[in-house]
């Protein structure tokens, strides 16, 4: 069994690690040093554009269903969970040759756990990356969002790629290398 593991997707799983640790910390490093919903307790990184932030998510993304009274918490974690474990699965039947997707379900995995483990402890996500646009007299703000949402995000995009320029690629270089035989 050992064998199979360590020839499949699943030797990648550092990188989850890695994508958990590094959001942690960073949580904790806000949860101890940025005051929550303090207008005046942020850090301006690059003024006008970049601040580091303490707000707290009830929902998912971009706050969705944020305000609709708690059953999207379990809702979402169990998303989290389900989908975690499918993509361990699928990382168990790759091949450990198949980077792409093994370091795009990592990553996915890193990012979910991350924030699973804020709905769990504290019934919301720390969320604290703050970009901003000051434009023609007004502020255009895209939604706060942490380490384990960039593990998502990059993971998902990575993911796509794979899905319409890489995989295809390699059904091709399979199917020329079939026809010579």
């Amino acid at each position: 069994m050992s064998g199979k593991i360590l020839r499949s997707g699943l030797v990648f799983l550092p990188v989850s690690v890695v994508v958990i640790l590094l959001d942690y910390l960073s949580k904790l490093w806000i949860i101890n040093n940025v005051p929550a919903y303090d207008p005046n307790g942020f850090i301006e990184v690059i003024h006008d554009f970049f601040s580091i932030i303490h707000v707290h998510n009830q929902g998912a993304a971009f706050s969705f269903l944020a305000d609709k009274g708690g059953w999207q918490k379990i809702f979402f974690g169990a998303v989290a969970l389900g989908v975690s474990i499918y993509l361990l699965v699928c990382m168990y039947r790759n091949r450990v040759s198949d980077f792409l997707p093994n370091i795009s379900f990592a990553l996915i995995i890193g990012g979910a756990l991350g924030n699973l483990y804020d709905r769990i402890v504290y019934s919301y996500v720390i969320d604290f990356l703050d970009f901003y646009l000051e434009w023609g007299g007004k502020i255009y703000h895209y939604p706060a969002f942490n380490i384990a949402d960039c593990g998502v995000c990059v993971g998902v995009f990575l993911f796509v790629v794979y899905e319409l320029f890489v995989k295809k690629e390699d059904k091709k270089d399979g199917e020329a290398e079939n026809a010579g035989k």
